[in-house]
């Protein structure tokens, strides 16, 4: 997905996104290391998406401590 996608969803929708991408990528290293997994880029696709989203959801988090202060 694009961080464009992400940036449209709601944190809700973004925690829940998270966890998904979590179970996902435990599982496709749990593929892999079994020798099952057809596409191994999957994993760094995977891994990105995850980084994306905790990005997202740490701006937003910084963007409402500023606004409190």
């Amino acid at each position: 997905m694009k961080s464009k996608e992400f940036r449209e969803m709601t944190n809700d929708e973004l925690t829940n996104k998270l966890k998904e991408l979590k179970t996902e990528h435990f599982n496709l290293r749990f593929s892999h290391a079994t020798g099952q997994l057809a596409n191994p880029m999957m994993l760094n696709t995977v891994k990105k998406d995850i980084a994306r989203v905790m990005t997202i959801l740490r701006e937003r988090e910084l963007k409402e401590e500023k606004k409190g202060n």
